[in-house]
Parts: structure tokens; C-alpha cells; sequence
């Protein structure tokens, strides 16, 4: 579906910030691109998302070059939820629901019944009708991060979710109810999600595959048992720890800094 194929990328010609990547993404896929500050991942997660172009390698969508779609029909399969999102208006909750519907309006067309009843279902399918009319401002975290999941369903239908760490600014509740809600959608929608983040727990419970990235290049990649180990983690954080098993979640214990990497 969405495939990275050796990508480089960097800001300058000299210093990559990827180093040959690659990377595929199947509409049954949760995967999670998982690395230490600077590793690159919110850079990876913008070049799959086509904001940025790589200077090798290739990024493909159904086995078409992100390149060749025009900005309306890209984004109409893939969208992005930011980390946090600032408005620089007050805009109502439905309002912004209603943002994800602008790549399927023609020129100088307005929203009709149909995009009206798609914000809709996408309201209720993130638990946030009841707060349509609200301004968007005015909301939790939380809840400003399940109206932003809302948009960006009804923008793509059932193509690919890439989210920015989606849980870093909520606190212990409203994590769980985002890493929740995105296992739901998931599941009742076949979306294909990807989630760059910080939270090895977050990613070793919620998501299918871990790709682990270290100095622009991928470490490791697979299930999350075969990428969260004690050896990779020492390798990619520097840290020594212990993976242990809690009630259905996969806990990363630190155990003291690691010495230098060979």
C-alpha cells in the first residue's frame, strides 16, 4: 500500500537525516517508527506523508510515486494528525471535522448533505458528537486530539493514518483512551495506521510492528517481541532494561545507563 524504498533525506546536501529506509505499510498494518530524539522519525513520518521529497530512494502509494498525485487526490488517502494542532481562529469542533473534507470539494464548491453526514459518523466514531458545537479551544487535550482523529477520518475513509506522537501532551488517562480509540478504529475500519513516538509502551501494546530507528537508519524491525529486547534497546538508547509483560501491556523497565556501544 505505502512503501518507502532506501530513502535518503536530509536538510542539507551534506548532513542525512535518513539513511537508506525502507519500509512498508499494509492496509492491516499498526506500526510504530520508534527512536530516541534526533534518530529521524518525525522526518520519516513526513517524507511517507509526501511534505518532503527524497533525495534517493522512492516513496510509493498502491506502486505510484507520491510525486505523480496531485495534493487533493494524496490527500484523500493519507492524512497526518499532528502532535499538538493551533488554530488561529475560534472554530467550532464541527468546523474543524469538517477541515478533513476539503480535498473531496471541487473548486469553489461548498459542503453538502453528504460531507455533513461524514463528519458526522466520524464524530461518533471518536466519541465527540456530543461536543460539535463546543469551540475547538475550549477543549481537553484529549479531546482536541479525538476532533483532529475525527478530521483526518473523514479526509481519508479507510486509507493511511499517520499520526505524530499522538499521546506525548495527554496525560495517563487520555493516553490510554487515544491508544484505545485508535485500536477500535483499526479494527472496525481496516486504517492503515503509523505512529511516530517516543512511548516503547505505547508502541509494544497498541502496534503490530516496531520499527526501530537509530541515527537515521533502521535498527531493528518486526513484532514488538522481537524488536523491544533488552539488546536493542541497549543498542538504541543506551540504557540497560527489562521488557516484562503486565496485563496485556509490555512494560520497559529501566535497569541504569549502558556503557559505550561498541
Amino acid at each position: 500500500m505505502l512503501s518507502a524504498g532506501d530513502v535518503w533525506f536530509g536538510y542539507d546536501e551534506r548532513t542525512p537525516v535518513l539513511r537508506g529506509i525502507s519500509l512498508d505499510v499494509q492496509p492491516s498494518d499498526v506500526i510504530a517508527i520508534l527512536g530516541p530524539n534526533g534518530s529521524g522519525k518525525t522526518t520519516l513520518l513526513r517524507v511517507l506523508a509526501g511534505t518532503r521529497h527524497p533525495q534517493r530512494g522512492s516513496v510509493t502509494l498502491e506502486g505510484t510515486p507520491l510525486s505523480r498525485f496531485s495534493r487533493a487526490a494524496l490527500a484523500r488517502r493519507l492524512a497526518v494528525v499532528p502532535q499538538e494542532t493551533q488554530l488561529a481562529f475560534d472554530y467550532s469542533v464541527a468546523e474543524v471535522a469538517m477541515m478533513g473534507r476539503y480535498p473531496h470539494l471541487g473548486a469553489f464548491e461548498i459542503e453538502g448533505p453528504s460531507d455533513f453526514a461524514v463528519i458526522d459518523e466520524m464524530l461518533a466514531a471518536t466519541g465527540t458528537q456530543h461536543l460539535k458545537d463546543r469551540p475547538f479551544a475550549t477543549l481537553s487535550g484529549g479531546e482536541k486530539q479525538r476532533v483532529v482523529i475525527a478530521s483526518a477520518l473523514a479526509q481519508v475513509g479507510t486509507g493511511v493514518l499517520l499520526l505524530d506522537e499522538p499521546t506525548a501532551s495527554l496525560d495517563l488517562r487520555y493516553q490510554l483512551e487515544i491508544a484505545g480509540l485508535l485500536r477500535a478504529l483499526h479494527a472496525e475500519r481496516q486504517l492503515a495506521i503509523v505512529i511516530s513516538t517516543h512511548d516503547l509502551a505505547l508502541a509494544g501494546t497498541l502496534c503490530d510492528r516496531i520499527a526501530l530507528i537509530r541515527d537515521g537508519a533502521v535498527a531493528a524491525i518486526g513484532a514488538p517481541d522481537e524488536v523491544l529486547t533488552p539488546a536493542h534497546i541497549r543498542d538504541v538508547y543506551g540504557v540497560d532494561a527489562d521488557v516484562v509483560r503486565h496485563a496485556g501491556q509490555r512494560l520497559v523497565v529501566s535497569t541504569g545507563r549502558a556503557g559505550p556501544r561498541a
